[in-house]
């Protein structure tokens, strides 16, 4: 904004009789700067330069000037000549100087449309000699930053929702001490019949796709180590054409290719001691020994004797651990495709028991409709309680509703679920609705991580406390009307139009005046009209504000601005 020079010429004070016509104080120089004064961060910061020029002063002269802001009274200056008392700025008689005034003050809507004057009064020695007559110098009060989109942003926590899973299918084959063939009796047992069945079902499903099936043989750990490592492979190879036999029975024909992973895995030491420690009736201090060997022996052939060397605790493995460990275990590895979009949508209202809490999420989001996604939200929230997503989602639906209050106590719970940092920056949005700013910058300082959401809010923020570059760096790349305004407060006027025509506010009312208001900063009339045409056309209330706002007093006198308001 430009400066603004107001000379005090001939300002004579003299005594109360005025017989003596001596001049205490004349031809005093004062400059605003900015000018019109500017609102940042809630406050007016007034910058006064006052002049002296040579004998401008008297010598015992003193004088107390007060700024005034409208109805509002800075903080009063003293400035006195070099021979008065008192404790003021010392101004020489013949060279005279120069005296920066500074204060900060509130801003309060009465300063809009308001001016900077000054007045005070004039001593010598103890006496009041006369007042200073009140005289303008600045407009008040540029409140641009006010024009800020409190547009806060929430995050709804995303789903783990996969459409296609891998998966396994376990069965097995259980052998005889040293023994590798497949007994009839063995592919009568329940997870035979279920692998059957498997198999019959993935041929005719089509969103089961079998990719491999692996197939591994073991040992129990007695016996010669190599018969052993040959017995575990033998047992693999056995487990697979009984596989495939059951295969071609379940009419499943790529069960019956090359689809096989086939190894075997020797002594299954890490079953066994699984095994042993799962067991509740072998006597304990019997288990730890076992235990102990199984540790501290490395020698499979020393290891063995040891525990032969036990006597009746070894039985006691050959009779109930070893069995079950003398097998071949086959592992169908497939892809799962889930629920479709619509078989989701289908089944949220039909029977949303049968969906998993990240089927619940991936679903809401498929509607647009925030009824539709507050019902669905609220489903999952009620069957998986214990989820903070679920809470947190209903309240960023309530947000997005303007229902601040409950989406305020939604994301309470959530956060009081477990601690994360999508409800914080919530949280965070919510304390700045409120016009905590202090509260909401420590929310979001603990929100890091939660998504771009959360510097944009940090960009909300530093434009409501004047700190603009800062506002123009957490606001990111995205075009916006927030964008947009900070990057003009930030000293980038010739910023704006690109930035806001690659906004959703490109046609807005607000969009244009911000345009019309950049064109202001730049001198450029023909901007500032079309601009506040296009503005006033959206929106008429628009034109009032214009009127008043002193980002355009340069212009009240000019024809073609006057003309379109």
């Amino acid at each position: 904004m430009k400066k603004q020079t107001v000379k005090v010429l001939s300002l004579l004070v003299v005594s109360g009789a005025l017989a003596t016509g001596c001049k205490l104080l004349k031809d005093v120089d004062y400059v605003a700067t900015p000018n019109p004064l500017e609102m940042h961060g809630d406050s007016v910061r007034v910058k006064v330069d006052i002049t002296f020029p040579s004998k401008g002063i008297h010598k015992k002269a003193a004088a107390e000037i007060t700024p005034m802001l409208g109805s509002h009274a800075l903080k009063p200056i003293r400035v006195q000549g070099e021979k008065a008392t008192g404790n003021g700025d010392v101004i020489q008689y013949k060279a005279g100087g120069k005296v920066t005034y500074t204060d900060v003050i509130a801003y309060s809507p009465d300063m809009e449309v308001s001016e900077l004057n000054i007045t005070g009064k004039v001593y010598k020695g103890t006496k009041e000699k006369g007042d200073i007559p009140q005289t303008k110098i600045a407009d008040a009060t540029i409140i641009t930053p006010l024009l800020v989109n409190k547009d806060f942003k929430v995050v709804i926590a995303k789903d783990a929702f996969e459409r296609v899973t891998e998966e396994n299918f376990n069965s097995q084959i259980n052998y005889l001490k040293g023994k590798s063939d497949v007994r009839s009796n063995e592919l009568r047992e329940d997870d035979i019949k279920l692998f059957e069945a498997f198999l019959a079902n993935a041929q005719s499903d089509a969103k089961v796709a079998v990719k491999s099936i692996n197939v591994t043989g073991y040992a129990s750990p007695e016996g010669e180590e190599d018969k052993n490592n040959t017995l575990s492979t033998d047992r693999a190879n056995a487990a697979k054409e009984a596989s495939m036999k059951i295969a071609k029975k379940a009419e499943n024909e790529g069960a019956q290719g090359d689809i096989y992973v086939v190894k075997g895995s020797g002594e299954d030491y890490t079953g066994f001691k699984a095994a042993l420690q799962a067991d509740t009736k072998m006597n304990e201090d019997d288990k730890n020994l076992v235990l102990r060997v199984l540790e501290t022996i490395s020698n499979s052939t020393e290891r063995e004797q040891a525990m032969r060397d036990m006597g009746k605790t070894f039985s006691y493995l050959d009779k109930n651990i070893f069995p079950a460990l003398r097998r071949a275990e086959m592992v169908v590895v497939y892809d799962q495709t889930g629920f479709s979009d619509e078989e989701l949508v289908a089944l949220s209202t039909s029977n949303p028991d049968t969906l998993t809490v990240e089927e619940l999420l991936f679903t809401a989001a498929l509607s647009t409709d925030l009824n539709e996604q507050l019902r669905v939200y609220k489903i999952a929230e009620e069957k998986f309680p214990n989820d903070y997503r679920t809470a947190n989602n209903v309240g960023a639906i309530l947000y997005k509703q303007n229902k601040a209050s409950e989406a305020k106590a939604q994301f309470e719970k959530a956060n009081g679920i477990e601690d994360n940092v999508i409800s914080k920056n919530n949280l965070g949005a919510i304390a700045g609705l409120e016009g905590d700013r202090t509260k909401a910058m420590d929310l979001l300082n603990q929100a890091s991580g939660a998504g771009d959401e959360v510097n944009y809010n940090k960009g909300i923020l530093d434009i409501q406390n004047g700190d603009y570059a800062s506002a123009v760096s957490n606001l990111g790349s995205e075009a916006s009307f927030n964008k947009a305004l900070a990057e003009m407060l930030n000293g980038s006027a010739a910023s704006v139009d690109g930035t806001i025509d690659g906004s959703a506010d490109a046609e807005s009312a607000q969009g244009y005046y911000l345009k019309a208001v950049a064109a202001a900063r730049q001198d450029n009339l023909q901007g500032i009209i079309s601009n506040l045409k296009s503005a006033f056309a959206k929106d008429g209330s628009f034109k009032a504000k214009a009127k008043k706002d002193r980002e355009f007093i340069k212009y009240l006198e000019n024809a073609s601005f006057t003309a379109i308001l």
